[in-house]
């Protein structure tokens, strides 16, 4: 189980990008919250199986027709176990 903290730089906001996250970390059994910065990034903290969340980051690099991500930055974060399954936050506060 692992679990990093990752910031979504490009064209990530306004395209569907969230949704998009969202929709794979759920298809990986993966945890954790995605959302929209006021600085025009999008930050997640996404948690589970390695292989699982390697290929999430990957796939999710990758953009989709309408998200360009141009770089992500990912740092390590502390496993939280009893966490509920990958949702969208809205406002401030994770």
């Amino acid at each position: 189980m692992k679990r990093v903290h990752v910031i979504a730089e490009g064209r990530v906001q306004g395209v569907g990008f969230r949704y998009f996250v969202q929709h794979e970390a759920l298809k990986r059994q993966l945890t954790g919250w995605v959302k929209n910065n006021d600085d025009g990034t999008v930050e997640m903290e996404v948690q589970g199986n390695e292989s699982a969340l390697q290929l999430f980051l990957e796939t999710i690099e990758a953009g989709t027709m309408f998200a360009k991500v141009t770089r992500l930055h990912i740092a390590p974060r502390d496993v939280r176990p009893d966490e509920k399954p990958f949702r969208i936050m809205y406002g401030s506060g994770c």
